[in-house]
């Protein structure tokens, strides 16, 4: 006989009892998300079959190929969100400016910053791809939603949560509680609670990052791989492992522990990935199940965003691992003020 199963919607409304003061308004959002990416993942799992695998030739805000994929993904999400009543402001990663609430469409007092499809230029080769969002209580009044909503650090999230498209569909969510993932069984079409209190190892064997841009590094990220790999790393050297997609290598380190990074390079000093959309959200959830994320000089959630699509270098994983990363930086950054021109890339402190 199966143990008692506990679907995303009853622990949301379980979470909504011990929530003081609470209105539904968050279970309901959290259940609209949840809805879109149900769809979503029966288009990816269907991708093969009906015409939306490839390039859109189109691109998006920042002037990257779009998949046909990407467009879809984010129609779906701006379709269901919008008209839930539950948000003043939307931002997604694939456009430019906010999204504007359908006419007569009810204003709520939430914000919701979204990458729709991560990691989409791998599916057309079987290879998992991701949802991630953001949520935001909103700091203007009344009214539709301005950009002064949604540019708030991270530290000031209501929730942050991420969908794997993978061999199973995974939903991971925290609203500050811990975090839980829950795992789609398609047979009844809904999310079951199969990984509660997520914690994360405090040191990790696996680290993950493109190692195809080691030309690019700074001395200080270059020292640090090499010291992952090396014998007198505390816990023996450590594994590689890339997929290329930031929420699949983002998910495995969580749950097995491990460091992610994606610094700055000569080109891109402040790397490649977006705060409000990548960066903040996941560096959310990867503190609350007590890991760290940071640029190499401060964390994640200290940041404040000036802008929609601004960039910022990502560290993030296990708590030591990270902490061993910025100590690395830090030594690059003091040898380079002793010796001006020796440092050949990275962010600088701020």
């Amino acid at each position: 006989m199966e143990s008692h199963l506990v679907t995303l919607e009853q622990h949301l409304i379980e979470e909504q009892r011990h929530t003081p003061g609470a209105s539904g308004d968050f279970t309901g959002l959290i259940t609209t998300i949840a809805v879109a990416a149900k769809v979503i993942a029966r288009e990816v799992r269907r991708a093969g079959l009906t015409n939306i695998l490839g390039s859109a030739d189109s691109s998006n805000t920042h002037g990257e190929t779009q998949q046909k994929l990407d467009v879809l993904a984010n129609e779906l999400l701006c379709r269901v969100v919008l008209h839930s009543g539950h948000l003043c402001a939307v931002a997604s990663e694939e456009l430019p400016d906010l999204l504007e609430l359908p006419p007569g469409a009810p204003t709520g007092k939430y914000t919701l910053a979204f990458d729709p499809l991560d990691g989409s230029s791998n599916i057309d080769y079987n290879v998992s791809v991701g949802t991630i969002f953001s949520v935001h209580r909103r700091v203007t009044s009344s009214g539709p939603g301005t950009e002064r909503d949604l540019l708030q650090p991270a530290s000031r999230q209501v929730a942050a949560g991420y969908v794997v498209y993978g061999s199973s569909t995974i939903f991971v969510y925290s609203a500050g509680t811990g975090v839980h993932g829950f795992t789609l069984d398609p047979t009844i079409g809904e999310f079951i609670l199969s990984h509660p209190y997520i914690r994360t190892p405090p040191r990790g064997r696996i680290y993950s990052i493109n190692e195809g841009n080691t030309g690019k590094f700074s001395p200080g990220i270059c020292a640090f791989l090499d010291y992952l790999r090396s014998a007198e790393r505390p816990g023996g050297p450590c594994t590689a492992r890339y997929v290329g997609s930031l929420v699949a290598d983002f998910h495995r380190n969580l749950l097995a522990g491990g460091i992610f990074l994606y610094p700055g390079d000569r080109k891109n000093p402040n790397g490649k990935l977006r705060l409000l959309y990548e960066a903040a959200p996941l560096a959310f959830l990867a503190e609350e199940a007590g890991g760290r994320a940071s640029t190499g000089y401060r964390r994640i959630a200290h940041l404040e965003p000036e802008a929609l699509h601004q960039r910022v270098p990502l560290i993030i994983g296990s708590r030591e691992d990270v902490y061993e990363a910025e100590q690395f930086l830090r030594q690059e950054a003091a040898a380079a003020e002793r010796a001006p021109g020796l440092a050949v890339g990275g962010s600088a402190p701020a």
